[in-house]
């Protein structure tokens, strides 16, 4: 119950402890939440058949996660956050580009989680007869902001445990979930799906890797910087990939059955997500269900407030730890009212959000795992904290390369979300067909590999740095 008082500063020796098999609690109950079950309906709406779409739900989580837990590896290597890290491929002050879009992806996610765990208690209490409104809407939202709150202002110790025991209890009762609903599964209305283009099929495939793992590589470091660093890597990448991607598959394929067997669920699943889905259990199942419900997003938002908080102060923000979450818990509040109270729909704006974060964030994660990958030592501690050490203050070929794939990446995406219509700009100009590729996603794909290419073109610099740290010597690259 004591708050950690540890920061962005790299983690001492004496405090490093666990083994990569630890690493699995956290990530795989952040991501059981039966949320991943709507996505059922996400994916089915790009106009896929069954085949189609679970080929998208298994290999878009499991790649997707393979870039969370390559990152993770960082975390190893350097005993500090993420973004605390991203500044040896950015330099001190070119992180601040990487470091506000992280914010920003992390506060969003804890907006849409706490969102939706408010959306879901407010429809089982009126299914169980009980008064609704904005009492019940109220009582909700006060509660899962006091649990994510709490959780992270207390830091690491805290959510380890607890995410350890959210991990047994969210997964008996989802279990207990599908158990209750399996008899609504028509496999001749699955058969039926139309088979969908490949435009499409990429399209379903880009939503599944930026709404999974894209959402998360931004925080991979932080859960495992207290590792010690002779834990096996191998290790590493293993139990945040299993750990994070073992749900999701089970319950997109999940979903995809249920949605595919009865579309009419379609429409419920845009306004409320979880609370339709609530819609097909017995009474006497619902209390335990939008527990289970409100617990796994809250286990998500829980992370993404710790890591917000720390991504906050590696931008430049000097206060404790624990204030820099408080700070995000009230950026919450504020979001999560604008999207309950005043929001048309959930739908829109998530998929707007997903979208136009997407896109950056994979420009960053292809550059971070290519400067991870080129790097034969581990991080030179002093340089992460000081704009004159091998990392410099800028990193101008990261930097520029991010914000021009930024740049190309959404002008290869589009949204339908009011203030959004402006992407796509370049379809017409190459002569692609707007209706065709729109909604492909394929704006997250090019800033990826493109990240991932313009980073490989750091190799001299990195070898630079290296010899001038085993040199000893704190110089500009």
């Amino acid at each position: 119950m004591r708050i950690e008082t540890t920061g962005i500063e790299v983690i001492a020796d004496a405090d490093r402890k666990g083994r990569p098999s630890s690493l699995f609690w956290p990530w795989f109950a952040a991501n059981i939440s039966v949320f991943g079950i709507s996505y059922g309906s996400f994916i089915l709406g790009f106009g896929i058949s069954f085949a189609q779409a679970t080929v998208v739900a298994v290999a878009g989580s499991i790649l997707s996660f393979l870039l969370v837990g390559i990152i993770a590896l960082a975390g190893k290597r350097g005993s500090a956050p993420t973004l605390t890290l991203s500044r040896a491929a950015f330099g001190l002050r070119g992180n601040l580009v990487p470091g506000v879009v992280s914010y920003l992806l992390l506060i969003g996610w804890e907006i849409v989680l706490v969102s939706l765990a408010t959306l879901a208690t407010d429809t089982v209490i009126r299914q169980l007869g009980w008064s609704g409104g904005n009492t019940a809407l109220i009582v909700a939202f006060l509660v899962v902001i006091a649990v994510v709150v709490g959780a992270g202002i207390l830091g690491f110790d805290m959510i380890m445990r607890v995410q350890a025991v959210l991990t047994i209890v969210l997964g008996v009762v989802t279990i207990g979930y599908v158990a209750l609903t399996i008899d609504r599964i028509d496999l001749t209305a699955l058969s039926e799906l139309p088979t969908g283009s490949w435009e499409a099929v990429l399209g379903a495939f880009m939503l599944v890797m930026t709404a999974l793992g894209l959402g998360w590589v931004n925080a991979a470091a932080d859960y495992s910087r207290y590792l010690p660093r002779s834990a096996s890597s191998g290790g590493v990448v293993f139990w945040t990939t299993f750990g994070a991607a073992l749900a999701p598959v089970v319950l997109m394929i999940y979903g995809i059955l249920l949605v595919g067997s009865d579309p009419g669920l379609t429409d419920g699943i845009a306004a409320d997500p979880i609370g339709t889905l609530a819609t097909l259990l017995p009474t006497w199942y619902l209390i335990p269900f939008v527990l289970v419900a409100v617990g796994g997003l809250a286990s998500g938002a829980v992370l993404d407030i710790y890591s917000s908080g720390l991504t906050l102060l590696a931008v430049g923000l000097r206060v404790p730890r624990w204030v820099a979450a408080a700070i995000d818990g009230v950026l919450m509040i504020i979001g999560t009212i604008v999207l309950v109270w005043f929001a048309d729909d959930f739908l829109g704006p998530f998929m707007g959000f997903l979208i136009t974060l997407g896109v950056p964030i994979a420009a960053w994660a292809g550059l971070f795992i290519a400067d991870l990958i080129l790097r034969r030592r581990d991080y030179d501690v002093a340089s992460l904290f000081d704009a004159r050490g091998v990392y410099g203050a800028v990193n101008w070929t990261n930097v520029i390369g991010m914000l021009a794939l930024t740049a190309i990446g959404w002008g290869l995406v589009t949204s339908s979300v009011q203030g959004l219509t402006w992407q796509g700009y370049l379809f017409e100009p190459l002569g692609l067909d707007v209706d065709t590729w729109g909604f492909s996603g394929v704006g997250v794909a090019v800033a990826l590999v493109g990240g991932f290419l313009i980073g490989l073109a750091n190799r001299g610099r990195i070898r630079r740095q290296e010899l001038a740290t085993a040199d000893g010597a704190a110089v500009r690259p």
